[in-house]
This record gives C-alpha cells, structure tokens and sequence, in this order.
C-alpha cells in the first residue's frame, strides 16, 4: 500500500527501540516501553514550503506528535512537518 500525505504533513517510520545498551546490558521489555522519538522520512507532502526534511533524513520528532499508520504490517506515523524537532546527522 502506498501512503502519500498531503500538504505540510511527513510520513515517517518510527525506530525500534534498542534493547541493548552499547556496554552490552540487556534492557527488559518492561523497562523499554517508552516510544522513541527518532524516525526516518519516508514520504511528504506537497507543501514544500514548510517542509524542511527530504525523503531518506532521520528525525527527531514531539512526544505525543502524530497519528500512527499500520503500512504492510509496519509501524508509521503521519507527523505536521512543525512536529520535527531535529534532523539527526
């Protein structure tokens, strides 16, 4: 299924949460419920003024921002491009 937002919206696909850390502790899944706030563009829309990400960026985004999208079986999130907090290089 293809998703196409439209005006100033960003469709994004959220990042799995790690559940190591880089010194190797296992995280419990209890513990990592905590949605993360990173994604990467997979889609925008036709706003391009507004729009400040292109296809491909990672992101960072608001908290409680968007509304969540099921795409072939995948977690998305249809975000307002003033949602994106940060570009992460």
């Amino acid at each position: 299924m293809k998703v196409k937002p439209l005006a100033d919206r960003v469709l994004v696909k959220t990042d799995k949460v790690e559940t190591k850390t880089a010194g190797g502790i296992i995280i419990p899944e209890t513990a990592s419920q905590e949605k993360t706030q990173l994604a990467i563009v997979v889609a925008i829309g036709d706003d391009k003024d507004a729009i400040k990400v292109s296809v491909g960026q990672k992101v960072m985004y608001d908290k409680y921002a968007g509304t969540q999208v099921k795409i072939d079986g995948e977690e998305h999130l249809i975000v307002k491009a003033s949602d994106i907090i940060a570009v992460i290089e």
